[in-house]
């Protein structure tokens, strides 16, 4: 790398806004994609936890992608010159539904950017602020890691990392395969090659499979929330990525109830029991 941390952060406080309806069709698409077992969302219906993600993306012409698909920084996000980028965590509030098929805004801020040296070599985590309001008022707060990394070294192998619970009450098994992938890209207007492409995943960056989207990990972990306790209401979940998951088998969405009933406790399994997403979510 030869930008300094100072001159990366010289983009602290930029913001963007994007408005935008909150498609119905593209809602029951999502439902079709992770066979939601909810009848199909009508207009005016609250957005399941986390949905928000299918909207308020960025639209970049074709010939301003880099080589990992992703639109090249130096506008809204800092210009960082690593090869690698995945989401790293984020923190969300409810606070109230946000409704399908209406008008609604998301304002985003870059709210940090700092250099950290991990095992692997150096990590850039940008934190982004986002606030998103419909006509009723606000409906979500949020706060989102995103992490640029090193390309992959020769032999790299990820650490050995912590075995996930194996007794759990809430369990949900999902099997990653490459069209659940391609119809999620597709869905979030993500171009990211590595959860579509295959070559690209294992020569470009050293992946030994397709890469599970981080957000369709969370996801997972919302609508377990939603299918064992459908009489709760998430109010606010937060998130963190331990390890990629990949589509060379089937991973395990697992969870259970805190003891006093207010919050579920959540992990993402990967197919060999390791954790590779915690989070907790809090109930009303």
């Amino acid at each position: 790398m030869t930008e300094p941390l100072e001159y990366w952060r010289r983009w602290l406080g930029r913001t963007q806004e994007i408005s935008e309806v909150i498609d119905l069709l593209r809602a029951r698409a999502m439902q079709a994609t992770l066979d939601d077992p909810e009848p199909p969302l009508e207009a005016g219906g609250p957005l399941p936890p986390l949905w928000h993600w299918l909207y308020f993306r960025s639209v970049a012409p074709h010939a301003a992608l880099g080589p990992d698909g992703h639109a090249a920084g130096g506008e809204f996000l800092p210009p960082i010159n690593l090869p690698r980028r995945m989401l790293a965590g984020g923190r969300i509030k409810f606070l109230r539904p946000l409704p399908a098929s209406a008008m609604a805004k998301r304002r985003s801020t870059i709210a940090d950017v700092r250099r950290k040296q991990g095992r692997t070599g150096q990590l850039v985590f940008v934190t982004l602020e986002h606030e998103i309001a419909a006509k009723s008022g606000p409906c979500i707060q949020e706060a989102q890691d995103v992490v640029f990394r090193e390309a992959a070294r020769p032999g790299e192998n990820p650490s050995q990392g912590d075995a996930a619970p194996a007794i759990l009450p809430w369990r949900h098994k999902v099997t990653p395969d490459p069209l659940l992938l391609f119809r999620y890209s597709a869905l979030t207007f993500n171009g990211h090659r590595i959860h579509y492409d295959l070559r690209y995943a294992t020569d470009g960056e050293g992946y030994p499979g397709l890469v599970v989207h981080g957000s369709l990990l969370a996801i997972s972990m919302a609508d377990l929330v939603r299918r064992q306790a459908p009489e709760r209401q998430i109010t606010a979940l937060q998130y963190r990525a331990l390890r990629p998951v990949f589509d060379t088998g089937p991973f395990n969405v697992g969870g259970r109830l805190a003891e006093d009933g207010a919050s579920a406790e959540l992990w993402i399994a990967d197919p060999g029991g390791i954790l590779a997403m915690t989070g907790r979510a809090d109930l009303a």
